[in-house]
């Protein structure tokens, strides 16, 4: 089963606004990657959504992130495509990232941060992110420091990195309400 409304199945198990709008940002841009696979976008979308939905309760703890989540899931029915791939994608605990779901979703989760975080330099202006913009800030290491620019990388054993950073700036750009630019 494919859950109707993933966020609001996430606002169940994530309080902090901080990592609802990441977990929106990777589902946004997830639906824009499976668009571009001719895979099933709701699909994707709900994945990247609920693929935090235990961080909180797991406390951060590598060790059972992924899996925490996986198992929620499986308890209320959701179907073993969407909890199998919550639970491989923590790169903590799974490294064989090759299907273009698991690929997605590492360069999902990672680039999502990297995006959200060149719109806020730019006041909230989602609009003004460019290509560009995130590959220069790809190279500065100091800038958005926790996303990991190696899971971004990946995802040119299937799609080029221009066309992948692209669907992922408008994915964020299709769920983006920064105040005063709603």
């Amino acid at each position: 089963m494919i859950p109707s409304d993933p966020f609001s199945l996430l606002q169940e198990y994530v309080v902090s606004d901080q990592l609802r709008e990441h977990c929106l940002a990777t589902g946004a841009i997830m639906r824009e990657v499976a668009a571009h696979q001719n895979c099933d976008p709701t699909l994707w979308w709900t994945i990247g959504v609920l693929h935090d939905i235990d961080y909180e309760i797991v406390k951060g703890d590598m060790t059972r992130h992924g899996l925490e989540g996986a198992d929620i899931l499986q308890r209320l029915g959701v179907s073993e495509e969407i909890t199998e791939a919550i639970r491989r994608h923590n790169h903590h605990l799974f490294t064989d990232h090759s299907s273009p779901l698991d690929l997605a979703l590492q360069a999902a989760d990672s680039i999502s941060g990297l995006i959200i975080a060149c719109a806020l330099v730019k006041g909230g202006a989602i609009e003004e992110v460019t290509v560009r913009t995130v590959k220069k800030k790809m190279k500065n290491k100091g800038f958005a420091a926790g996303c990991d620019r190696e899971r971004i990388r990946i995802i040119g054993d299937m799609m080029d990195q221009d066309l992948f950073i692209e669907a992922a700036i408008n994915g964020v750009q299709s769920i983006w309400r920064w105040p005063g630019n709603e």
